[in-house]
Order: C-alpha cells, then structure tokens, then sequence
C-alpha cells in the first residue's frame, strides 16, 4: 500500500485556495446586500462576479507566463498580498466602481496562484501523488463552495458584507504567513519554455477541449451567482435561508466533483456527455420548482450534483490534449472556467433586471451549454476515430 501523506506544504495552497475560492464566489450570497448599500440593481452586484471571473481569464495566462520563471515561494507570497489588498479595497469601497476595480484586482491572483501552485504541490510529492497533490490543492476550491461562501454569507448578514470580504482577507493573510513559514524557495521544477507551451495550442482538439468547458460550464454561475435573488424574490425564501440552501448546493457540488471524477476515469467521453445532459436537465428542474421550497431545495442540490460532475471531465479532457504545454493548458482550462463564470454573470444579471425577473434565470441558463453538448458530441466522434482500437 502506498504510505505516502500529502505534504503541510500542499494543505497551506489547499488554504490559500480556498480562500481565494471564498472571494470568487461569495458575492452569490451577499449580492442582496450589496445591491442595497450601494443603491445598485443585483443584476449590477452579479456583474462584480463578471469582474473577478474576467481578470483571471486575462490576467491568468499572462502573469502565469510572466512569473515563470521567479522564485515560486516570492511569487505566491506576492500574489497573497496582492490578494489581501484587494479584498481589503473590497471591504471598504465607498462605491460601485472602486468595488468593480478590487474585484478585478484580487481577480488577477487566480490564475497564477492556481497555475504556479499546482507545479509546487506537484513537486513536493512522487511522481505517483501528483494527481492527488494536485486535486488536494483544488479541493479548496470546491470547499470555497461548501463552506466559505455560506460561512461568508452568514458573516455578512450578522456583522455586514464588509465584515465577509475584511475576512476573506484575513484567510489569506494566514495563508501567506504560512507559505513564508513552510514553503522552501529553492525546488524549482522549471517550466517548459513558452513557445513549446503554446506550440501546443496549435492542436484543434485542445481548442475543441477548452470551446467544451467554455460553453458547456456557462450555465452554472447563471444560475449559482443569482440564487439568492431568486430564492428570496421567487421562492419566498427570508435572507437567512440563503446561507443553508448555499451548504446544500455546496454538499451537491462534492458529490458532484467525485462521481465526475470516477466516472471520468472509466469512460470520458460518455461522462463528459452525460454530465453535460443531466446539468442541463437540472436547470430545468430548477425552473419547474421555483414555486414550492422542498421542491426549489432539492432541484438546486441536483443542480449542484450535476454541474460539478463535469469539472473532472473538463480539466481531464484538456490535459489528454495539452501535451507539452500541460501548465500552459491547464490555466486556459481555469481561463475558459472563468469566460463562462462571467459571461453566466452578466447572462443572469440581464435576465433578472429585465422584465422577465428572476424566475427567467434557469432557462436563460441553458441556451448556451446546449452548443456545449454539440461540441463534446463532434469532439467525442472525433476522439473516438483517433483512438485505433488498441483498448
């Protein structure tokens, strides 16, 4: 049996990953609150979900790449600070432009501190754990979910939303002291160097891979980013059910990311489509079930099953394709996430400002991860004829 622990050092970037998870994902639960200090609509609120998702589609590759090649301890310890003053800049915005602006300032951290951490998680451990070294460090973004946006949402009803994002903040202050304390700086596993990296780019499949996540994943923060506008306006839901209906879509979202797992490891292109299916089904049931709350519960906890389940798929589909530019093509991967994180923020945002409301929001939710499952049927058929039959 294999003996090997995970590393503190791959729990202290589970941390920061969380943390940094919380800040993306935690204006869901406060959006309410946030519209009415600011006097904005919550469609506006939605759209500092956009800001963030934005900054990491465009930040992410490039500072990834710019940062290559320093001292990695350095750079995630920068990249915290950098994290830290941008939820502080959150917390005290006198309005809705200097909020945007954090937003897109703390959104910068993402992509690099996901790319350059998971080399470092992977370098401290056997050839063996990567894999699992890995997924350890994004476990803390699914905990984000689970935990730190209903732990947010509740911080900020009791003490408000400033009080979320002062905390937020806090998580990654002790993340950074502990990386000072326990990363090494020497240990430099040395990126490929970038024209290999975006050689691979030039391959249709990769581009299919990430068009796949792009598309396909566009329907989740539709929704997710809108769920208190509408189980408050809609469902008639009081603001402090926001938090626990928040934990059991979180709980839906771990279920999700292990089914999608195992089923992705056994056959990925029948889960990649099947998953793509039942998310779409599920925004469905969510839409049929806004008028009864058991019935809204538990179609938003199937939606959180679904919608993770083809996280695995997603991320495993681009690295089979990304061949030497694996670093390169998983940050796209984070990048294409967030293309649809934001453009399923301002989609919702629209929908609900408009005079169709709130109630809208799922079935605007699936017009484009319908084009998704297009894609993964040609790019299955596809994958299928490359492969002689040598299983």
């Amino acid at each position: 049996m294999n003996n090997e622990k995970i590393p503190l050092q791959v729990w202290i970037l589970t941390l920061a990953a969380f943390a940094i998870g919380t800040a993306e994902f935690v204006i869901a639960g406060i959006l309410p609150q946030v519209a009415n200090a600011l006097s904005i609509t919550e469609g506006q609120a939605g759209y500092l979900i956009s800001a963030y998702a934005l900054a990491i589609v465009f930040g992410g590759p490039i500072l990834t790449i710019y940062l290559a090649k320093f001292n990695k301890k350095r750079v995630l310890t920068g990249l915290m600070v950098l994290f830290i003053l941008g939820n502080l800049l959150s917390a005290f915005a006198p309005d809705y432009n200097i909020l945007f602006a954090s937003r897109v300032i703390t959104g910068l951290v993402q992509g690099p501190f996901y790319g350059i951490g998971a080399v470092v998680a992977t370098n401290l451990v056997s050839e063996r754990m990567a894999g699992r070294a890995v997924g350890q460090m994004f476990a803390g973004l699914t905990l984000a979910n689970v935990l730190g946006v209903p732990g947010g949402t509740w911080i900020g009803l009791q003490f408000g939303w400033h009080t979320t994002f002062i905390t937020v903040a806090a998580l990654g202050l002790i993340a950074m002291l502990f990386i000072l304390a326990v990363i090494k700086s020497d240990g430099h596993g040395e990126a490929k160097d970038i024209k290999t990296q975006l050689q691979a780019f030039k391959n249709p499949m990769l581009l299919a891979s990430l068009a796949i996540t792009v598309f396909a994943w566009s329907g989740f923060m539709t929704l997710y980013g809108y769920i208190a506008p509408i189980a408050m306006h809609i469902t008639g839901f009081g603001e402090h059910a926001v938090t626990w209906i928040l934990v059991i879509v979180g709980i839906g979202l771990i279920i999700g990311n292990t089914l999608g797992g195992r089923s992705s490891d056994s056959n990925l292109q029948k889960a990649s489509l099947y998953w793509a299916i039942a998310m779409i089904i599920s925004l469905v049931l969510v839409g049929l079930a806004l008028d009864n709350k058991i019935l809204f519960v538990a179609a938003a906890f199937l939606f959180g099953i679904a919608s993770f389940a083809n996280v695995p798929a997603m991320q495993l589909r681009v690295m089979n394709h990304g061949g030497e530019g694996q670093e390169l093509a998983a940050t796209a991967n984070i990048s294409a996430f967030n293309l649809a994180n934001a453009f399923g923020g301002f989609l919702g945002g629209m929908v609900l400002d408009s005079h169709f409301g709130a109630g809208m929001i799922p079935y605007a939710a699936i017009a484009v991860p319908v084009i998704g499952l297009l894609f993964i049927y040609s790019t299955n058929k596809r994958e299928l004829r490359q492969q002689p039959s040598n299983h």
